[in-house]
């Protein structure tokens, strides 16, 4: 294997990491990019002989999320205030706030559209606007009070299910906003490899923990998409992407998820799309403006779907 400092040395592996590691990061709670280490709790760690845990189910933040899913940012905000209000000491709560700012982030920069998914420019590329003042703050502010709390937690119980998901989604949501929104892709690096080791000990104890899928098979799929000579780059990196299970992750978190199980159907309708798959991202998308009969873009991205889909720039 090549020494790191001789790749960083060369200025076409330097740019080719630096694209890698955005899209590492940049699609969508990008939290884990190695597939297998993820699933299995090492011989003799308690985990491992320990019941599987489940997840706790919280409706009012179901509900919070699904106004997300609906645009509805400030009223998602205000459910996921009234509830952290009842539950000082849970992580979830500041998690679901930070992720209704990146999504309505994502949602003012279009980031969750087929015309920025399908044109390597803009994925590869990043945003280019600047990011919403209030919203970078905020986010911050929500993403700080969430590790502190799951990381408080998890000093007294390393296998709290609860902790590990509200780490790994918040350690991957600061990853997405460092990559995609600020473009600070070297930096964004050491939040997935933080993030990845937060989902592996999340799949260890919560084998159905199926939300965590959403940024495996994001990573997967998007990293397997780069041509040969960019992957090979960033080989060495530790990442390797493959489109197919990529896309059979994201249909498990899209069967099986729950917070994130519409966010999950969106990118796999997306990666369909480049897939040239159009009845499946049909189907995705009809589900999809079903189920949130009042978000315009899932019912835009089904009209296209039934009309007519400009081409779209991407690598073969």
């Amino acid at each position: 294997m090549a020494h790191p400092i001789c790749v960083m040395n060369n200025p076409f592996a330097r740019a080719f990491s630096r694209i890698a590691i955005a899209l590492a990061a940049a699609t969508a709670f990008a939290t884990v990019a190695r597939p297998a280490a993820a699933q299995s709790a090492a011989p003799g760690d308690p985990a491992r002989t320990a019941p599987a845990a489940r997840l706790s189910d919280e409706p009012e933040i179901d509900a919070g999320f699904r106004l997300l899913y609906e645009l509805k940012f400030a009223e998602a905000r205000e459910t996921f205030a009234k509830w952290q209000a009842q539950h000082a000491d849970d992580a979830l709560g500041p998690a679901a706030a930070a992720a209704s700012n990146l999504f309505q982030e994502f949602d003012r920069q279009g980031v969750l559209t087929s015309e920025f998914f399908l044109d390597d420019d803009k994925l590869l590329g990043g945003v280019k606007s600047a990011p919403d003042p209030g919203l970078r703050d905020a986010f911050h502010a929500a993403i700080g009070k969430a590790q502190q709390l799951a990381r408080a937690r998890l000093a007294s119980n390393p296998h709290d299910a609860d902790a590990l998901f509200a780490l790994t989604i918040a350690t991957g949501m600061l990853a997405d906003y460092t990559s995609l929104i600020e473009r600070r892709q070297l930096d964004s690096l050491k939040l997935i490899r933080q993030a990845d080791r937060d989902a592996h000990d999340l799949l260890a104890v919560a084998p159905g923990a199926a939300d965590a899928y959403v940024a495996l098979g994001a990573a997967n799929y998007v990293i397997g998409c780069l041509p040969g000579y960019k992957r090979f780059v960033i080989w060495f990196g530790g990442f390797h992407g493959d489109r197919a299970l990529g896309m059979q992750q994201l249909e498990t978190a899209s069967r099986g998820g729950h917070y994130l199980r519409p966010y999950a159907k969106l990118m796999l309708a997306l990666a369909a799309l480049r897939e040239k798959k159009r009845d499946l991202a049909k189907t995705e998308f009809e589900q999809l403006a079903a189920e949130f009969p009042s978000n315009p873009r899932f019912a835009g991205e089904l009209a296209k779907l039934n009309g007519t889909v400009g081409p779209a720039k991407h690598s073969p």
